[in-house]
């Protein structure tokens, strides 16, 4: 495993663009973090928007001028796992800026809130706050990419 660049942190996640709008998938693993940036690549695809892959499995973080920039491993970009295929290649890029972080539960956690309240909805990461989504597990990853580009459409 690479090691942290003086100044970032690691995180357990994948962090991905869809247009200009850098989005960073939290949760353990086997979560569907990277069937749900697969998602996110068709689902941008089809509708003609920008997508590309910063990082898989494993991101460095850290806040810049009241933002957080999300950064992938070195020697890794662009690849994904998709399981039962093995690691294949998508369209990356070195950084994003992160305005949504995309929470998943897993197999074994609760689901989110139906109505969350205000403070579910933000997230804090190296200080700075942050809009959340928590997806809802009983969703399949192209139905979760389409209620998380709602939600970027909706911010802009």
């Amino acid at each position: 495993m690479s090691a942290t660049p003086p100044g970032w942190s690691a995180l357990h996640a994948t962090a991905v663009l869809v247009g200009e709008n850098g989005v960073l998938l939290r949760g353990p693993s086997g979560a569907g973090k990277s069937a749900l940036a697969l998602a996110l690549l068709s689902t941008s695809r089809n509708r003609l928007f920008f997508f590309a892959l910063v990082g898989d499995d494993r991101i460095f973080v850290r806040a810049e001028a009241g933002r957080l920039v999300a950064r992938g491993v070195a020697g890794f970009a662009g690849q994904i796992e998709r399981r039962g295929q093995g690691v294949i290649r998508v369209p990356h890029e070195r950084e994003a800026v992160i305005r949504l972080v995309v929470d998943l539960p897993g197999r074994q956690g609760p689901a989110p809130a139906r109505l969350p309240d205000e403070g579910e909805l933000l997230t804090e990461i190296l200080g700075l706050r942050l809009p959340r989504l928590a997806v809802v597990p009983a969703l399949g990853p192209l139905d979760q990419a389409a209620v998380i580009i709602e939600v970027l459409e909706n911010k802009t």
